[in-house]
């Protein structure tokens, strides 16, 4: 069945601008394109590398990582992305160089201070929040976590040096 004479798409987007939303259209991405970008291709921001890092207690539950992803994407698409890592037997896999670091927990906040070198330490701003399964008991854990979360991202938003 073929669409009515009022229904085209011109007079489509004048009511949807007249209404107040934007219209967006989809682009169209060759697929050779998409499969030609490589990791190396994006820039290390972009994949959410080097500006903030996440430092989790090993063996959160489920609820707990939710509560952390939640919280993480309220702040935007930079933090949503951070790379998370877990902290067990107070040693980090790796010690990846950032602008800012996130830590839940005081166990945590010591193997960062452990791994990295003190010239990153100085330079990296490093906000420390209750550990997930605290944040979850208490109020004042959440309120804690809102202002750490308040903090890095003012902290991010300054330009780098």
């Amino acid at each position: 069945m073929a669409a009515p004479a009022h229904a085209t798409s011109a007079r489509r987007g004048r009511v949807l601008r007249a209404l107040g939303i934007t219209p967006w259209t989809q682009r169209n991405v060759p697929a050779q394109v998409v499969a030609a970008a490589t990791s190396e291709d994006v820039p290390a921001t972009a994949m959410g590398t080097g500006e903030c890092v996440v430092l989790l207690p090993a063996g959160c539950s489920p609820r707990e990582l939710d509560l952390v992803g939640r919280a993480l994407m309220s702040c935007g698409p930079a933090l949503a992305r951070a790379p998370r890592i877990e902290v067990s037997n107070g040693h980090l896999p790796k010690a990846p160089e950032a602008r800012a670091y996130l830590v839940f927990g005081e166990a945590q906040a010591h193997a960062l201070g452990r791994e990295l070198p003190a010239a990153v330490l100085s330079r990296a701003h490093i906000v420390l929040a209750d550990e997930p399964n605290g944040v979850l008991s208490s109020g004042a854990g959440k309120r804690r976590l809102w202002n750490a979360l308040r903090s890095l991202r003012r902290a991010l938003s300054q330009p780098s040096e």
